[in-house]
């Protein structure tokens, strides 16, 4: 009598299977989410560039007077310069129960009211042109979202 190969996977081969595959995943899925807040970071930077940018050339243009302020309506002067505010795009998923620093709000403030608490939006100080996160909450490498406008 001829007896053939049994070919397959046993039941237990298939079941270690699914246990490294699950292990896996619940290592590579709290990355990924880490990974998408720090690209909100990144575009959050990229924003606070853009309106830097702008409010370094309105103040080329208008021989050393900063705008009063970033609002980009039409009938504001800056809005030649930039045609809307970006939203802040970070969700400070890093600190536990923290107010969430998004958001397009932009606000004036004097030097002296550098963000104190988890704020919302852009903070700009017409007094010295700084553009900064209304926000002390803290990013992935533990700096104050505020910290964007000083750096």
């Amino acid at each position: 009598m001829i007896r053939l190969k049994a070919k397959g996977f046993t039941l237990i081969e298939l079941m270690i299977v699914v246990a490294i595959i699950g292990i896996l995943a619940a290592i590579a899925i709290p990355r990924f989410a880490q990974m998408l807040e720090k690209s909100r970071e990144g575009s959050t930077k990229g924003n606070l560039g853009s309106l830097k940018s702008a409010a370094s050339i309105y103040y080329g243009d208008t021989q050393g007077i900063w705008p009063t302020t970033l609002q980009s309506a039409t009938n504001y002067a800056f809005s030649r310069y930039l045609d809307n505010i970006s939203p802040v795009k970070v969700t400070g998923a890093f600190v536990a129960g923290a107010t969430s620093p998004s958001g397009a709000l932009v606000t004036m403030t004097t030097m002296s009211s550098v963000p104190t608490g988890a704020g919302t939006g852009w903070l700009y100080d017409s007094n010295f042109g700084n553009v900064y996160v209304n926000s002390t909450v803290q990013d992935s490498k533990a700096l104050p979202y505020s910290f964007y406008g000083f750096e």
